[in-house]
C-alpha cells in the first residue's frame, strides 16, 4: 500500500531528481523519493543499533561482523 503526499523541496533538488529520471538512475521523482527515504530509515536504525552497542558495551561474539558488513553491496537500494 502507498499513500500520495505533498512535499515542497528546493529547486536544485528537484533538478537533481529529474537527471536521475532523464539519465534512466530512477523511473521517477517518486522512486527517488523512495529510495532516500529507504536510506534514512536504515541509517536510522544503524544509529540506534549503534547506539544499543555504546550503552551495553562490547560484544565480543559480534567482531569481525564491521569487516563483513563493510563488503556487503545494498543492490536494493540502487
Amino acid at each position: 500500500m502507498s499513500k500520495q503526499i505533498t512535499v515542497r523541496l528546493p529547486d536544485e533538488l528537484v533538478d537533481f531528481m529529474d537527471q536521475l529520471v532523464a539519465t534512466d538512475k530512477a523511473t521517477s521523482r517518486a522512486s527517488v523519493v523512495a529510495r532516500a527515504m529507504e536510506r534514512e530509515r536504515r541509517r536510522e536504525l544503524a544509529a540506534r543499533d549503534l547506539a544499543i552497542l555504546a550503552e551495553y558495551g562490547d560484544y565480543p561474539e559480534f567482531e569481525g561482523m564491521a569487516p563483513a558488513a563493510a563488503g556487503t553491496a545494498l543492490s536494493d537500494l540502487d
